[in-house]
């Protein structure tokens, strides 16, 4: 699938320990080390094993990083939590850690165009999508944290006239993180931002698709001035790496981003080990609703917009579609025309909309749920592959299904989308609320009152009204039912990352014994 002046024209070097990363159409090459991020230093596995690192959209090789052992994380736990007792945590002042946000934030800035092209070459999103929407999230993250920094604070509170009583908001202490590939770099910054800002120390483990990215942030961290292991970054396999994270007795709190199925898991680790603190920010199987009276233009190009975006490899993907019946068929039929006009191809093609699927293994998840699909419900188009190499599907589009089909059910992670009717509000909310997610929704209408009346009673997350897939860093993400615990981005992620003391001081009551 890649074209001329495209990945054909990318090219790469691996030495064992750097990879150098070549990129002709914006002129840069890319050295990036392949090693674990421990104690400020680059270093190899205990155990040796490294893990290939695939290019989507090629399938090829691009390099080979190490791979993290459970000893390598204990090294890295011990190294964060040194590192809390004595030159972070409690030791250093809000300002700093301020400071410090910022002055990664414009390094990162700096360096936008290079970490675009490292995140579209192992990730295969398109380059444009990568440079225009995910380091702008990194950035705004970043920068949104760095402000909360010196303003973690706890209250006074009145009780009598002998007592003075207030509250800390202090530090969790060693913070295991673990974050998926699909947007690999703004969930590096989503989970490192608020821990940063509150104090904390941090493991994380990178997804073992998509390294690359956050091994090079990992320089600029260094770059910044953060102390030796107050970031500490590993990559592995989920059975191996995640559960020593997850299990991990001297972790005090873990931060997961990825499947329901393996949250579970990683909930019941930390329960199981030390009853750690859980953030779970997990899958979803987003209903978007179209009423009679939306902008029919507007509501058709969100919607391919909120489900193709990132190739459908993402938790909030408005994947069920419920349009009314007055209007389905002028809206199929001008979905499936704005769908045609958006480029699945090569990621450093400036026309890519839509890049590859993640791996051979997600290409085949998917491509079974199509085949599902087809035996289900009305295929309209699309539903076959893209090209000879590469993991690219085309754009698909499923009518007519079942509310208990497969594809209706599972969240399938891809670019296949479903379209179904609806006659009243009270059916399409009973519709949109039959799943056992609930992590974000959609509603299109020109009708304010029935938005919010609506929103209201939508069992998700996140409700958005005349538009999809608008994320700020000072707006809170997470999921309602079995889609998460706790809270992403705003000022309530900063509960995930504190605890709170009270402080009762005697001011002169005598012992009543």
């Amino acid at each position: 699938m890649p074209g001329e002046g495209g990945n054909n024209a990318v090219s790469y070097e691996d030495d064992g320990k750097v990879v150098t990363l070549n990129f002709p159409h914006i002129g840069k090459v890319s050295k990036v080390h392949t090693g674990l991020f421990i104690n400020n230093e680059f270093v190899s596995g205990e155990g040796g094993k490294t893990i290939e690192i695939q290019n989507p959209a090629t399938g090829k090789t691009i390099c080979k990083v190490a791979e993290a052992s459970s000893k390598d994380v204990d090294t890295a736990v011990d190294a964060a939590r040194k590192a809390y007792k004595t030159t972070w945590g409690l030791n250093v002042n809000g300002f700093e850690r301020a400071r410090l946000l910022n002055k990664l934030a414009d390094i990162i800035d700096k360096n936008q165009q290079e970490l675009a092209a490292i995140e579209a070459l192992d990730n295969g999103k398109a380059y444009t999508m990568a440079l225009g929407a995910d380091l702008q999230g990194v950035l705004s993250c970043i920068r949104y944290y760095a402000g909360w920094a010196d303003k973690i604070f706890g209250q006074h509170i009145e009780v009598d006239q002998n007592t003075h009583a207030y509250t800390r908001h202090e530090p969790v202490g060693v913070c295991g993180q673990i974050i998926p590939w699909n947007f690999p770099l703004m969930m590096f910054a989503w989970k490192i931002a608020p821990a940063l800002a509150t104090g904390n120390v941090i493991v994380l483990k990178t997804a073992e698709q998509t390294p690359l990215s956050a091994l090079k942030v990992c320089e600029y961290i260094k770059e910044a001035g953060f102390p030796a292991g107050v970031v500490n970054v590993v990559v592995g396999y989920g059975p191996t790496t995640g559960n020593a994270i997850a299990s991990h007795p001297r972790i005090d709190k873990v931060a997961f981003t990825g499947s329901t199925q393996v949250g579970r898991m990683v909930m019941k680790a930390a329960a199981d080990s030390n009853l750690k603190k859980v953030t779970l920010e997990l899958g979803g199987k987003s209903p978007n609703i179209v009423f009679e009276d939306a902008d029919i233009e507007q509501a058709i190009r969100w919607s391919v917009f909120g489900i193709f975006f990132n190739h459908g490899q993402c938790c909030c993907a408005g994947s069920r579609v419920f349009v009314h019946e007055s209007i389905y068929d002028k809206f199929v039929e001008a979905f499936q025309k704005i769908s045609a006009q958006t480029k699945v191809g090569d990621p450093f093609d400036p026309n890519t909309f839509q890049g590859p699927q993640i791996s051979q293994l997600q290409y085949d998840r998917i491509m079974n749920h199509i085949e599902s699909g087809k035996k289900e419900a009305k295929l309209v188009y699309g539903g076959n592959r893209v090209g000879t190499e590469g993991y690219f599907i085309e754009q698909t589009m499923f009518t007519n299904v079942p509310e208990d089909a497969k594809i209706n059910q599972e969240e399938i992670f891809g670019p296949v989308v479903i379209v179904n009717t609806f006659k009243t509000e009270e059916e399409v909310i009973e519709k949109a609320n039959n799943t056992m997610y609930g992590l974000a929704s959609a509603v299109f209408t020109k009708d304010l009152s029935r938005a919010h009346r609506v929103a209201s009673k939508i069992e998700a997350g996140t409700v958005w009204v005349n538009h999809y897939n608008i994320i700020k860093a000072n707006v809170p993400f997470g999921g309602f039912k079995q889609s998460g615990l706790g809270r992403e981005l705003g000022e309530y992620a900063l509960s995930n990352y504190t605890n709170v003391k009270a402080v009762l001081v005697n001011l002169g009551a005598p012992a009543p014994i």
